[in-house]
Formats: structure tokens, C-alpha cells, sequence
């Protein structure tokens, strides 16, 4: 196995080999800079150990991990042995993870000593989530975890046979669903690879840039062009943790060239006082999806002379659909642009056949970044890949020229800071709660997150309070995903089938939320 397609682990060896000394990772929090060579070669230790320890191909391998040099050399290290990476969102309380791990059969935790609580209550649980091999960074007291970089740096430093290629799976990315349950999106290395090549054909991304990593590696939008990063050479200067006032630092001091934020880092960054004086010359554009950008903040940064590109795209097309180039952000302000250049975008109506310019439609999207398949799901993967295009479930036009404008989603999804929300998960654990009759969940307009949700009750108990329904909420729901605020109504309206009418509800509840 030695041609470049075949392996994404291998990307980071083939990198090293040409720039060995060029600096790859500045890992913020812990001021730990490795040039490619070096991150190589703990990744190549830590696939070794792995392997040593057991872990075959088609293994998963759990990821509990902020951002940090330690996510990044571990992806590649399962990557190149060919085990199948499960990035876990660290906001999701245990019992939320525990689905995850039993659904994904994850046997490997590697996690965060600030996530020992978490791992403590997952492995207590009365039914085992199927762990087994526990490696924790920075010693964490967990029964039965081993030391993470003692572990690592057991392995040879040598890199280890390629263990997967092709259509082999490369990662399993949680998203929830509709349904309640949360779906695994599976992408293959083929599919992580082609999402690389169609970013950097089409984004202006340079050998030798400097790429702030915001977003939480966890996440598509920053896994994937992580991935690019290392394949174009770019270095990734890592934060933990989003911190508006410490990125405006980082451009400057950094000579940050570009990165990717959802509109809501951007509002937060225009609150920083004085953030005018930060050298940003440097700063080429800044990419933003996960939502709507505001045409107020796309042009307020146009008066700092910094490009915000709006892009468009989902867990899975491995990030990739629609992108709006610098020469068009403002003349067509609040287009996502047009197709990625590997990456073909249709507008389709109820009937299946393409919308006229400006009619809309659903949004398909068809490319080799397109995901194998829904883990365990063939009901739903056959629901949404059709003759090779994926239904994504959101609606928009697209004018003459091919630009792309999002209207509305189809699966009522709401998007608070850049988190995904369905509604009926939140709705699901409403109605658990003592005193709810019935629960439906909107999202209501947030300055702050863009969205919150609000839950809208019916209740069988007259003296249930929205205190008590956001203390249900608390130790059963992420707090990106519990609702801001309680409305209590006498019924919930419905269509004859049963489906809540949710545009019904936005028209009735239409307040911003509370701050």
C-alpha cells in the first residue's frame, strides 16, 4: 500500500518526510510547538503501542479529548493502523455518551483528566458501556487508566504498517437525529481525503500558512481541515478553548493567516474592548458556517478589511458543500456561494426533479466527500443517499448563476453557537418530566448564541413551574442543548398525522431569548 489515496494516517508521514522541520501544531494551553517530524513520530508511537496492545483494524477508539497536540497525533496513530476513531463531543453529559459508546461498540477511551468524572460514571454504569482499554492524559484517577504518554512513548517510533485504505472506515462523527437518537456518520479514508482535495481546490489555503483551530476537533469543521492542514502543510495553531479576547492575541502575536469560526466566535471577537488595536495584517479571511452568517457581521468585518466567507456544508459531506469566494462575499452578501469544485449541488422539489433558478427546493449534494453510510442504520442511510446524492433536509434557492441561498431546514434543527439541536431529543426528555403532558421545542432568536432552545409545554399537574422543568433538563441534557426558557399552553398544534406544527409555534412564541 504506498499510493497517497490509500490512508489518511499516512498524509502526516508523507508531510514529514517532506518538511520535517516546518512547524505543524502550536498546542496553545500548553505552549508545545512540534515541528512535523515530531508529531509524526508521536503519532507513529502511539499507533505502535496501540497495535502492541491489541488494537487490530476496524477497532474503535473513543476520543474524550479538548484540542490539543494529543487529539491530533491520535487521529492519525488510529488512522494509520486502521482503527476507526469515535471524536466524542466532551459538552454531552455521561448518560449521552454512554449511547454512543454502546451503539459504536467503542472498546478504547482515550480522554481528558478533566473528563475523569464523566469516565468514572460511564464505566460504573450497571450496563457496561464495553470499555476496556482506558488511556487517560494527565494521569486522571480512574480505575484501571493508563497513563497516556507513558503509553505513547512505549511504542517504536518507526511508522507501522498501513492498517486501512479506501473505503475502510476513518471515523464514526456523532450527529443527532430527528428521531431523538443520535445517528454515526461514517466516513471512509476515500471520503476524508476527497473532502481535503475539495477544500483545497477550492478555498484559498497556501503551504506555509498559519491556521487557527477554534472549533472543537470533535467536529467536522475542524477535523476536516485539520486533516488539510497537514496535507497542504499549513500549521495549526491549536486553542483548547474558543477565547475571544486570546484569539484576537493570537493573530496578531501568530501572524494567523486564516481559520474557520461560526458566527458566534465572530460576534464574541467584536466585543473584546479595543479590538481594533490588534495587529491583524496578517489575517487573510476567516471561513464561517455551522449557520447563517448576519449580513451586519460580514460587513462589519469588511470595514477591518477581513474577508468572512460563508460556507456551507454537513457532518455528511465531511464539511464540504457550498463555499463563497472572497471576490463575491459582499456583492452577493448572504449567498453560502457556490459547489465545492469536487463536489456537484442541486436543488431538487417534492417530485424529485431540479427546481428552476430562484424556486426552492431541497438542497442534494453529490462528491467522493459524501459518507459511506449511517452506522447500523440502513433505513436511515437509504432514506437519505439517493442515486449517489445525499438529501441533506434544508431548503434553498439557487439563482441563475449557480449561488446558493439557505432558507429554512427541514428538520427543524436548531443551531445554538454552532451546536447542532433536535428538537425532539430535547422534546423526548421534556416529556420524562413529572407534570408534561406534551412538549414541542423551537428555537427562539438568540444575540448571543444566534439560537436558544425554548421548550413549549402542556402540563397535567397545575403546579409544575419552568424552575422545576429546567432542573429535569440539567443532569439529562448537554447545556448547549437545555432550553432557556419554559412557555406553558393549553394544547400543542398538530397536523392530522400528529406532526407538531412548528412554524405554528414560531409565529405564537416569536421573543428573543433571555440572556
Amino acid at each position: 500500500m504506498t499510493a497517497l489515496a490509500n490512508n489518511i494516517g499516512d498524509l502526516l508521514t508523507r508531510r514529514a518526510a517532506l518538511n520535517p522541520e516546518r512547524e505543524a501544531v502550536y498546542d496553545v494551553a500548553r505552549g508545545l510547538r512540534l515541528s512535523f517530524s515530531e508529531l509524526a513520530e508521536r503519532a507513529h508511537r502511539l499507533a505502535n503501542a496501540l497495535i502492541d496492545d491489541g488494537v487490530k483494524p476496524g477497532d474503535r477508539v473513543g476520543l474524550l479529548l479538548m484540542n490539543s497536540a494529543e487529539f491530533i497525533e491520535s487521529f492519525f496513530a488510529i488512522a494509520r493502523l486502521g482503527a476507526v476513531v469515535v471524536p466524542l463531543n466532551w459538552r454531552l453529559t455521561a448518560e449521552e455518551l454512554r449511547f454512543i459508546l454502546q451503539d459504536s461498540g467503542t472498546a478504547t477511551l482515550i480522554f481528558d483528566d478533566e473528563f475523569a468524572d464523566t469516565v468514572d460514571a460511564l464505566v460504573g454504569f450497571e450496563d457496561r458501556t464495553g470499555l476496556t482499554r482506558l488511556l487517560g492524559v494527565g494521569a486522571p484517577a480512574v480505575p484501571g487508566t493508563r497513563d497516556y504518554t507513558a503509553f505513547r512513548d512505549q511504542g517504536a517510533p518507526a511508522a507501522p504498517p498501513l492498517g486501512a485504505r479506501d473505503q475502510d472506515a476513518l471515523y464514526i462523527m456523532y450527529t443527532s437525529g430527528t428521531t431523538g437518537l443520535p445517528k454515526g456518520v461514517v466516513h471512509t479514508h476515500e471520503s476524508a481525503l476527497w473532502g481535503v482535495l475539495t477544500i483545497s481546490a477550492t478555498a484559498d489555503l497556501r503551504p506555509g500558512d498559519r491556521y487557527l483551530q477554534a472549533l472543537p476537533l470533535f467536529h467536522v469543521g475542524a477535523l476536516t481541515p485539520g486533516t488539510l492542514c497537514v496535507y497542504l502543510g499549513v500549521t495549526s495553531i491549536v486553542m483548547r478553548s474558543f477565547d475571544p479576547a486570546a484569539a484576537w492575541k493570537l493573530i496578531e502575536e501568530e501572524r494567523v493567516t486564516t481559520g474557520l469560526l461560526v458566527p458566534a466566535m465572530l460576534n464574541f471577537m467584536l466585543q473584546v474592548p479595543s479590538f481594533e488595536g490588534f495587529d491583524r495584517s496578517a489575517l487573510r479571511w476567516m471561513m464561517s458556517g455551522a449557520a447563517p452568517v448576519p449580513v451586519s457581521l460580514i460587513e462589519r468585518y469588511a470595514e477591518l478589511s477581513i474577508d468572512i466567507l460563508q460556507v456551507y456544508g454537513l457532518t455528511e459531506t465531511c464539511g464540504p458543500a457550498c463555499l463563497i469566494d472572497s471576490e463575491n462575499a459582499l456583492t452577493r452578501v448572504g449567498s453560502t456561494g457556490r459547489g465545492f469544485f469536487h463536489s456537484d449541488v442541486k436543488i431538487v422539489g417534492d417530485d424529485g426533479s431540479p427546481c428552476a433558478a430562484g424556486a426552492p427546493g431541497e438542497v442534494w449534494v453529490r462528491g467522493r466527500h459524501i459518507m459511506r453510510e449511517y452506522w447500523n442504520r440502513p433505513d436511515a442511510t437509504a432514506e437519505t443517499l439517493v442515486d449517489g446524492w445525499l438529501r441533506t433536509g434544508d431548503v434553498a434557492i439557487m439563482d441563475e448563476d449557480g449561488f446558493v441561498y439557505i432558507q429554512d431546514r427541514i428538520k427543524d434543527m436548531i443551531i445554538s453557537g454552532g451546536e447542532n439541536i433536535y428538537p425532539a431529543e430535547v422534546e423526548n426528555v421534556l416529556l420524562g418530566a413529572p407534570g408534561v403532558a406534551d412538549a414541542a421545542v423551537i428555537g427562539m432568536a438568540s444575540a448571543r448564541w444566534g439560537e436558544s432552545p425554548l421548550a413549549i409545554l402542556v402540563r397535567d399537574d397545575p403546579e409544575l413551574t419552568e424552575a422545576a422543568v429546567l432542573a429535569h433538563c440539567q443532569s439529562r441534557l448537554a447545556r448547549f442543548k437545555q432550553p432557556r426558557a419554559v412557555r406553558f399552553v393549553d394544547s400543542i398544534p398538530r397536523n392530522p398525522s400528529g406532526k407538531i406544527l412548528k412554524r405554528v409555534l414560531r409565529d405564537q412564541f416569536p421573543e428573543p431569548a433571555p440572556e
